[in-house]
């Protein structure tokens, strides 16, 4: 429900450093589309009777009309809200009542929707995920009180966070006016006058199975999975949806420095942005290395950032990279710090600054890259273990108008790139001269 650097910076606190890693080419899928344009993928796991439904909409926060910010994410608030068929409510306890879990997020590109429950009940919630796609009824009845319910998520996540509200000012800083400047959830003014007309016309709009993707991974039997998809899909009609036209971004002429200061803040926390190109957007064939690259700055404790910074010179308590190229415009590449007690963040940076140039002068070494491709690989084969994250990488890459194949063959794109290609990309991308800096410091309290 956030921006692309506060994705990143989330993942950050979780120490999930470098490439998101992305499920090994081991794991078996079957897919297919029904004639209404519904794309579906099985991904068959038979190591428990448990069975993940994702359903997700190619539609996200980056594709709002101007002045309606906020409307992706509040139409995934919406879609519990009731149906014509199934009272406000009702989805979540039918869920429950079957020993199931159930969420949903939107982002910039697109919004999901996620069951897990026993395999038996797989068809359940089919049922109860198809009729919202085509039943949904919006009135303000319903409406108005979860309106105030996303504000409230606002004031949690953003307005009463200091590095919430960071995070929104590096977003709108590094992008001058591409979309993925404007807070997933919204500018709290335009939240606030939302109103029934525009949501059911951003529901009548997307919300078609020609602009969906269902992925069902687990202990699960691809035909008998086709046949319900058949069943309570099939007879939902598609219509035309329009081409997601976004505005382009301009090529930056200067670096941009924020500083932010709060009393609720505790340590300084620093952070340097570049543009970088997606799987699908701008210089596409950079993606793997920037991957890499990401893993050797900063994948862990032996990582370039790391060891410098935290290990030998004391500078800062964390130091990362960080890249995410799976967003459908351009992407972020950067540079994160957690600045140590007692330390000025001038001298960090400095270090910081020092490291990198000297890392874009001489290079990365064959040997950084290799054990990088390898750590990589090895958490690509531990994340099959998971079938939300099967079922998570398929379902975002097929969002995004790229195929399974390309979630299979990730271990192998890996492991084809080159040290020269790492450096190559690391040239590109890492220009200081045009990058976005932010720092977050304490404000002592009188």
């Amino acid at each position: 429900m956030t921006g692309r650097i506060a994705a990143i910076l989330v993942a950050l606190a979780c120490m999930t450093i470098g490439a998101g890693a992305a499920p090994a080419a081991t794991f078996a899928a079957d897919s297919f589309t029904l004639p209404n344009g519904l794309q579906v993928a099985v991904i068959p796991n038979h190591r428990a009777p448990i069975v993940s439904q994702m359903v997700w909409y190619k539609v996200g926060g980056a594709d709002e009309p101007r002045g309606v910010s906020g409307i992706a994410h509040f139409l995934e608030h919406l879609m519990f809200r009731g149906t014509k068929n199934v009272a406000p409510g009702e989805f979540s306890r039918i869920v429950a009542d079957n020993g199931g879990h159930e969420n949903a997020f939107t982002t910039h590109d697109e919004t999901a929707f996620y069951q897990d429950v026993a395999a038996d009940r797989l068809e359940t919630v089919m049922r109860l995920e198809a009729d919202r796609m085509a039943n949904l009824d919006i009135k303000d009845e319903t409406l108005l009180p979860e309106r105030q319910v996303i504000i409230e998520e606002r004031h949690m996540r953003v307005d009463n966070n200091p590095m919430g509200l960071f995070r929104q000012a590096l977003d709108a800083a590094l992008y001058l006016n591409h979309p993925y400047r404007i807070p997933v959830i919204g500018w709290p003014q335009e939240m606030s006058v939302l109103t029934s007309a525009e949501a059911r016309d951003f529901y009548r709009t997307w919300y078609a199975p020609n602009n969906a993707v269902l992925v069902i991974s687990g202990d699960v039997d691809p035909t008998r999975v086709k046949a319900l998809a058949e069943k309570y899909f099939g007879p939902i009609p598609g219509h035309p949806v329009p081409k997601r036209a976004r505005a382009s971004e301009p090529p930056r002429v200067a670096s941009e420095t924020l500083t932010m200061k709060s009393p609720r803040v505790t340590e300084p926390s620093w952070l340097r942005a570049y543009l970088a190109p997606s799987y699908t957007s701008g210089a596409r064939e950079q993606a793997y290395a920037l991957q890499v690259l990401a893993e050797v700055l900063g994948g862990g404790d032996t990582s370039r950032l790391y060891k410098e910074l935290v290990v030998d010179k004391k500078l800062a308590l964390n130091a990362a990279a960080y890249y995410d190229p799976t967003s459908l415009d351009l992407a972020s590449f950067g540079l994160y710090a957690t600045v140590a007690k007692g330390v000025a963040v001038e001298d960090m940076q400095a270090a910081m600054v020092r490291l990198v140039g000297e890392t874009l002068r001489d290079g990365v070494a064959p040997a950084e890259v290799a054990r990088a491709e390898k750590r990589m690989q090895a958490e690509s084969l531990y994340a099959q273990d998971s079938l939300d994250g099967l079922g998570e990488s398929v379902g975002a890459a097929l969002a995004a108008g790229r195929t399974v194949k390309d979630v299979q063959e990730w271990p192998e794109r890996i492991g084809a790139v080159t040290v020269d290609q790492v450096n190559a990309a690391l040239r590109a991308v890492v220009r200081d001269d045009k990058s976005v800096t932010g720092i977050l410091l304490p404000e002592p309290t009188s």
